[in-house]
């Protein structure tokens, strides 16, 4: 496991290291974008190396589970019907399930997710999209969407949580607004935020543990754990386990 440290952290940040819940371990999924193959793989590696612990077991997903990759429909589908036994599933929501919803409420005020990983989508779910839609196809592709996703499916995207947070961290599908309380984030802020986010230095009241910003390895910081690897491209789909005070990876 590789530590980065672009700064040190700011004099808020607490003296000893950051614990999880005695008695419990979290495994943390970073953006899956599609790729249901990488997601199968990473939890057979989160069941090999759960094998044995016998307290209680959490997997939390950060989010971004559609668009880019080929597989979105096969990545909800997955989640719905095979979770991983005896691990209590905790989902948040992601800027690009937020798009998706958007998109078919108000399609031509949100046409732009077709041009970051919408069109993979629709077609996952066999919908017939050209390579650059046309503004007046839009209406009829977000019908189309309506009519052809299952109700669990939809039902899924619409009870994702926007965060989590447990010991001494805060999971969170982009970020969080420097110098807001944890309470007080707005909802764009935990979806969509980045430079203002990973540039700061600023211990946030817990350590954010979360994914949409890419980074070639993942980001072990004193103020935030970055776990999006860029896995539709790079075919790594990184995990983050937690117990006590460690923190390790897992990776495809």
């Amino acid at each position: 496991m590789r530590w980065f440290s672009r700064s040190k952290a700011s004099a808020k940040s607490p003296d000893c290291k950051p614990a999880y819940r005695a008695g419990e371990r979290i495994y943390c999924v970073g953006d899956v974008h599609g790729r249901a193959d990488l997601l199968a793989r990473l939890h057979g590696l989160i069941e090999e190396d759960a094998s044995g612990f016998d307290g209680r077991m959490q997997v939390l997903y950060l989010g971004d589970y559609v668009d880019r990759g080929a597989q979105s429909r096969e990545v909800i589908e997955l989640l719905l019907t095979a979770p991983l036994a005896g691990f209590e599933s905790v989902f948040l929501r992601g800027n690009h399930e937020q798009a998706m919803l958007d998109f078919m409420d108000y399609p031509e005020a949100t046409a732009g997710w077709l041009r970051f990983g919408g069109r993979e989508t629709l077609l996952s779910y066999g919908i017939e999209v050209g390579h650059i839609p046309l503004m007046k196809d839009v209406s009829r592709l977000a019908q189309e969407l309506r009519d052809r996703l299952p109700a669990s499916h939809l039902n899924f995207l619409e009870e994702t949580l926007l965060s989590w947070r447990a010991g001494d961290y805060y999971f969170v599908h982009a970020g969080v607004r420097p110098g807001v309380d944890l309470e007080d984030q707005h909802f764009e802020d935990q979806l969509w935020i980045r430079e203002e986010f990973i540039e700061s230095v600023d211990y946030h009241g817990a350590v954010i543990v979360h994914g949409h910003t890419i980074s070639d390895e993942a980001e072990l910081l004193p103020n935030r754990i970055g776990i999006d690897t860029g896995a539709f491209h790079s075919g790594r789909l990184t995990g983050l386990v937690l117990e006590g005070s460690e923190q390790r990876l897992l990776q495809t």
